[in-house]
């Protein structure tokens, strides 16, 4: 009876850990998300602070859809900063992961240089990027006079033909490594036996990419997608710092105009936009999780 006791003691043990984690989980997280989509439904204000706040219904949401073009170009931005943004990590990512994997000298190097930007603040990254994209100062214009490449000199920041692709350049600097290591844990969970029988039935690079690779890194490109799609939806730094949401409303995502509408004590308005947010987000990442866990089950 003792040693069923103890056992049961011991089993019961470590669920005393959870405790602390859910708690601060539920007051800092959970509750305020469910106060901010309640909020989301008043008129909260500045301005109606000393009356009091009052229920509106979908009267926010409906005015982020109507009674401003803005809001919903920042949700299309958005969405599209998402996507794009993943492509451009995603690939290149796998691609050096592959030939990281392969053998290459020096790969050690090469892996600890391609992650360092990772860990790196958004805002100092934000910050630098911005001194080297600088029209008149900055070091890449300065580079292309020096090597008389004058006509390749853009507006990096201000001009609208190339200010997402200047965006989109430097959060892949920062993120591709982070993608690659996760490409790169996948890839040793691969056995070695399945590419020495491909290679002996006469396969070649592709074949062995797309019928042994990229199936076994289903795990791994599922892990990255939900990150990268949770990050996405949700980026803030790097458009703050490099531009600010300009020129004019260009590059303004669902963020950057939740931070300005808070800032300004249009607080009901902010927490709307927020709750948008949160829902696109749980949509999306549901959908992501589902299609590939379907991939998965049926490799």
């Amino acid at each position: 009876m003792e040693k069923r006791v103890s056992s049961e003691q011991k089993n019961i043990y470590p669920q005393w850990f959870l405790i602390i984690p859910l708690v601060l989980y539920v007051c800092f997280y959970l509750l305020p998300s469910l106060l901010g989509i309640f909020y989301s439904f008043t008129d909260w204000s500045n301005r109606t602070l000393s009356n009091g706040v009052h229920f509106v219904g979908l009267q926010n949401y409906i005015d982020i859809f109507t009674s401003n073009k803005n809001y919903v170009l920042g949700i299309s931005h958005t969405v599209v900063f998402t996507i794009i943004s993943n492509i451009v990590k995603l690939i290149p990512a796998l691609l050096l992961a592959i030939m990281l994997q392969e053998g290459l000298k020096g790969k050690g190097l090469y892996r600890t240089l391609l992650y360092l930007p990772s860990i790196l603040p958004f805002v100092i990254i934000g910050l630098v990027f911005k001194s080297i994209l600088n029209y008149n100062t900055g070091l890449l214009n300065a580079i292309l006079d020096a090597l008389h490449l004058g006509i390749l000199k853009q507006k990096w920041l201000s001009d609208l033909s190339v200010v997402w692709k200047s965006i989109y350049g430097v959060d892949a600097w920062r993120g591709i490594g982070y993608v690659m290591t996760i490409f790169l844990a996948g890839l040793n969970t691969i056995p070695k036996s399945y590419y020495e029988a491909a290679q002996i039935d006469g396969a070649n690079f592709w074949q062995r990419l797309v019928h042994i690779t990229l199936p076994m890194l289903s795990g791994a490109i599922m892990i990255n997608l939900v990150f990268g799609i949770t990050y996405g939806l949700k980026v803030f730094d790097i458009i703050y710092v490099l531009t600010n949401g300009g020129p004019g409303h260009a590059t303004e995502v669902l963020t950057t105009y939740s931070y300005q509408l808070y800032s300004s004590g249009q607080y009901g308005m902010s927490t709307a936009l927020n709750a948008i947010l949160l829902i696109i987000t749980a949509v999306i990442g549901v959908l992501v999780v589902r299609v590939m866990s379907k991939k998965e089950v049926q490799q």
